[in-house]
């Protein structure tokens, strides 16, 4: 599934018309009917613009169009900076290998307590 195909797919889940698209987006109606015709996808600094006005994530868009990675086959994940999965992140990324197993480990079974 290509980026357009995967907006307009969201678009329809949620009842959005591209007429109010265009109008939260101040993309033209236009361009959004050429990447539905032509199969095309948006600029890359649209993204932003469009997942504010759908309510989603970057991933959500892109999550089903990565070939070969389904919903469920993450290899990748978005923390924005200054939040506390953002700080955890940066400093799993510090630890040494053992330190990093041994939390990794921890996660998993505090994850299957509930």
């Amino acid at each position: 599934m290509i980026i357009s195909e995967r907006i307009f797919k969201i678009m329809e889940e949620k009842g959005m018309t591209q007429l109010e698209f265009s109008a939260g987006t101040g993309i033209a109606q236009s361009t959004i009917s050429d990447w539905k015709r032509k199969k095309t996808n948006p600029s890359a600094e649209k993204i932003m613009a469009i997942c504010d006005v759908l309510d989603v994530s970057p991933f959500d868009i892109l999550q089903d169009t990565i070939p070969g990675k389904g919903a469920g086959d993450v290899d990748f994940v978005i923390a924005s900076k200054g939040t506390g999965e953002y700080e955890v992140v940066k400093k799993l990324e510090k630890l040494n290998k053992a330190t990093k197993a041994e939390v990794v480990d921890y996660v998993k079974k505090v994850k299957n307590k509930k």
